[in-house]
């Protein structure tokens, strides 16, 4: 039954489907936002955190390197004392004051030495008559001897040999004659313990450290020092953090630790000409610390609001779902007869119309069977009006049954009578299909001892685009086709133009 069929029919699901996509596209685009934001404040305290770093480097820097100047100072002008032409003929303690008297004194500065060509001490700002070593076996120290145009030249780190400094760098220059000659050395030492202790002046958070390393790789000084592990002279050439910060000089970037496996942002930068390297290695725990707890409020707060939003939107979506099914439901009972769920009068002349307008259109036959059911006045009296409408029920049951094309349309025309619309049938076709009609009730099993059987009489009208009939002339001819059959004697199949078909045929 086509109407039935509609009844039964999930009612469209389009405007639930708008609704949850544009829920859903809300949501995403709410969370992309967010997304964005949070991500742009985390580089934005990346960026912050690198900044602060970017300038305690470059206050070590610039005090490193004041220091490595007076150091330098102190070197050149021992060199210039040495060379005066009255310098050997002064008495010894008049010799020690013109050498060192520009020495650099202080916490953690160590001596400056005046090493001859054979590398042994010739004067010592801490000792007069200068202590005893030799130290021709230091590599700065044969660098310097083997190449007259060598600047200063800072060692890697040692252990201080002659006394009790612990691990120092040495800042040392080449002293020649006016002819180039190799007369000696001098040289300066700088205790580690000086970068600690400048460290240590610095805020630079929990879990960070501030870190001074050669160009070469060897580790100079690190706060703080890490419990039971002295990196002091390590090499740490061949650590990928170490090559990126020579390849790239200065910068900042986000690496795991080497040493600790934790991750951190390392800021670093140069020592001004000095072939030295700073390195601040900040815990990201802490840079990104205020940032997370940023992320959590704001995107808890956002799942609240997308649970919220999707909910509403599911409730909305409910309710639509209910109107729209509620409205379906409306609208098939206002074109369904309540009594035996055929279509009613109103959706059989809206089908007609259609239906006969598009047969006019397409050139398609268009055929109409007018049933009515035989003696039903006696059949009511017999079995009283709620066994006519059982009867009735089970006539359109049938009628529906014998009907297979969705374009087909089964009506109950009223009271007792049925209509059906066959599109794009020709005569002989609904004629077939009536019959089938008309066999199927007279078949249908007697009500109680009822010795009379259910049958009905039915009227065939046919239109093509060649009869020139009108809608109304097609529905007289089905209509006078029915009294055909009745008057030829009842249960028969009767056309407009040809003679009734009997029960008999």
């Amino acid at each position: 039954m086509r109407l039935l069929h509609l009844h039964l029919r999930p009612p469209p699901r389009a405007p639930q489907r708008y609704l949850v996509t544009g829920c859903g596209l809300t949501i995403l685009a709410i969370i992309a936002i967010v997304t964005f934001l949070l991500a742009r404040e985390r580089t934005s305290a990346e960026r912050d955190a690198a900044r602060a770093a970017n300038n305690i480097v470059q206050l070590i820097s610039i005090d490193v390197q004041r220091n490595v100047d007076l150091y330098d100072r102190s070197l050149v002008g021992l060199i210039e004392a040495s060379q005066h032409p009255d310098f050997l003929s002064m008495p010894p303690s008049l010799r020690q004051r013109m050498l060192f008297d520009g020495a650099v004194t202080g916490p953690f500065r160590g001596d400056i030495l005046w090493l001859g060509p054979g590398g042994d001490i010739l004067a010592d700002s801490r000792a007069l008559p200068p202590r005893k070593a030799n130290f021709s076996d230091r590599p700065n120290f044969q660098y310097l001897r083997s190449h007259p145009q060598a600047g200063l030249e800072i060692s890697e780190p040692f252990r201080d040999r002659i006394g009790d400094l612990g691990w120092c760098i040495s800042f040392s220059r080449r002293i020649s004659s006016p002819s180039g000659e190799f007369l000696g050395v001098a040289s300066g030492a700088l205790q580690l313990g000086y970068f600690s202790e400048l460290f240590k002046s610095l805020t630079i958070g929990k879990d960070s450290s501030v870190n001074l390393i050669s160009e070469q790789g060897i580790f100079l000084a690190r706060e703080p020092e890490l419990p039971g592990q002295d990196l002091t002279g390590q090499d740490f050439s061949q650590h990928p953090n170490f090559k990126r910060v020579v390849h790239e000089t200065n910068g900042s970037f986000v690496s795991i630790s080497s040493v600790d496996r934790k991750q951190r942002l390392y800021t670093f930068a140069k020592v001004g000409p000095l072939p030295m390297i700073v390195i601040i290695a900040l815990s990201t725990d802490e840079v990104y610390a205020s940032w997370r707890r940023t992320a959590v409020f704001v995107g808890t707060a956002t799942a609240l609001l997308c649970m919220a939003l999707l909910w509403l939107c599911l409730m909305m979506s409910r309710e639509l779902h209910r109107r729209v099914s509620t409205e379906r439901e409306l609208t098939t009972l206002a074109s369904t007869d309540s009594l035996t769920g055929l279509a009613n009068r109103r959706s059989l002349d809206r089908t007609l119309r259609t239906e006969w307008a598009r047969s006019q259109r397409n050139g398609k036959p268009l055929s109409l069977l007018m049933i009515d059911v035989d003696h039903f006045k006696a059949f009511n009296e017999r079995h009283g009006h709620p066994g006519g409408d059982e009867a009735l029920r089970c006539v359109a049951k049938v009628i529906n049954a014998c009907i297979h094309r969705p374009a087909d349309l089964a009506a109950r025309y009223g009271g007792e009578e049925f209509m059906v619309v066959l599109a794009e049938t020709d005569l002989n076709g609904a004629l077939i299909i009536a019959e089938t009609i008309r066999n199927a009730i007279e078949g249908l099993p007697p009500f109680g001892d009822d010795r009379h059987p259910v049958t009905v009489s039915i009227g065939v009208g046919t239109s093509t685009t060649r009869s020139g009939l009108k809608l109304d002339d097609l529905l007289a001819a089905a209509d006078v086709a029915l009294y055909q059959a009745k008057d030829s004697g009842r249960n028969q199949v009767g056309f407009h133009d040809k003679p009734a078909v009997s029960a008999a045929q």
